[in-house]
């Protein structure tokens, strides 16, 4: 399943809600917790449990993200999505597998960790390796506070923390999503950072504004290069062991196993992609 472009939605916001499921994003995060002011979240609550049970899904996936536990308002949240069915529970700050332990002792939904403190990136392989915990979602804005790293176009203050997140959730085989670009104004750099995590491994980027959702899904998909490199080299190599002969080669590149089941995967999320278009 695609997640190129995951739009922030404030749960708040009834027309946002409703304008969100004519979006071409792949999932959406309902959001009870940034997005809402304190005074609002009780509003916000009713708003999203009347929009997840009279809203048919899609097929796309809706995350919750609730408050923390440990604010005033994270038990009512869990509590006011009791007989919805949305396809996942964002779990904000998660700095230690217990954070998730503790949201999983009260629902049986899918899980999601954001990971934006620095104990959360050091104890990502213990996050990510939790059983109920289907993705992550990089927090870059709280991170790169608490680390009091300067806003810069390359992220380079960044590198570390996202690519330590990203290894422990390859290796635990579960999804991974790039931070936001807060650039409303700048499509340039919203392209830069789009290709920066596609480049690193990401499976996506979250997002703050349906404007972004087009570059996103350009970005994270393969490209119309990427498809016939994929098919060349899935080719080639069968073409070789059709022979008997040794090694493919194409481009000028030795061509091994390894290359081929990355086509194939490539020829797939490319099928899957184009199946979600047509739906």
């Amino acid at each position: 399943m695609p997640f190129r472009s995951v739009l922030y939605v404030p749960a708040s916001n009834a027309r946002a809600l409703q304008k969100a499921r004519g979006l071409p994003c792949d999932a959406m995060i309902l959001d009870l917790e940034d997005a809402v002011a304190p005074a609002a979240k009780p509003e916000a609550r009713a708003a999203l449990r009347a929009h997840l049970s009279a809203d048919a899904p899609d097929g796309r996936p809706r995350l919750v993200r609730i408050n923390a536990l440990s604010t005033p308002w994270g038990a009512e949240d869990l509590a006011a999505l009791s007989g919805t069915a949305p396809e996942g529970i964002l779990v904000p700050k998660v700095s230690a597998p217990g954070d998730l332990d503790a949201v999983a002792a009260q629902s049986d939904l899918p899980l999601w960790a954001m990971i934006e403190t620095a104990r959360g990136v050091i104890e990502a392989p213990a996050i990510c390796a939790h059983p109920a915990l289907a993705g992550i979602v990089m927090g870059t804005n709280d991170l790169a506070r608490e680390l009091g790293a300067r806003s810069r176009p390359d992220r380079l203050p960044l590198m570390s923390a996202l690519q330590g997140a990203l290894m422990a959730a390859r290796m635990a085989g579960i999804t991974a999503i790039d931070g936001v670009c807060n650039a409303l104004d700048d499509p340039d750099r919203l392209a830069a950072e789009c290709a920066q995590g596609r480049d690193l491994g990401f499976d996506g980027k979250s997002l703050i504004h349906p404007a972004q959702i087009a570059a996103a899904n350009a970005a994270f998909a393969p490209g119309a290069d990427e498809i016939d490199l994929a098919r060349r080299r899935i080719a080639a190599h069968e073409a070789v062991l059709a022979a008997g002969q040794g090694v493919a080669v194409v481009d000028g590149e030795i061509v091994e196993s390894l290359h081929v089941e990355a086509a194939r995967a490539t020829l797939a999320f490319a099928r899957d992609i184009e199946g979600e278009a047509g739906a």
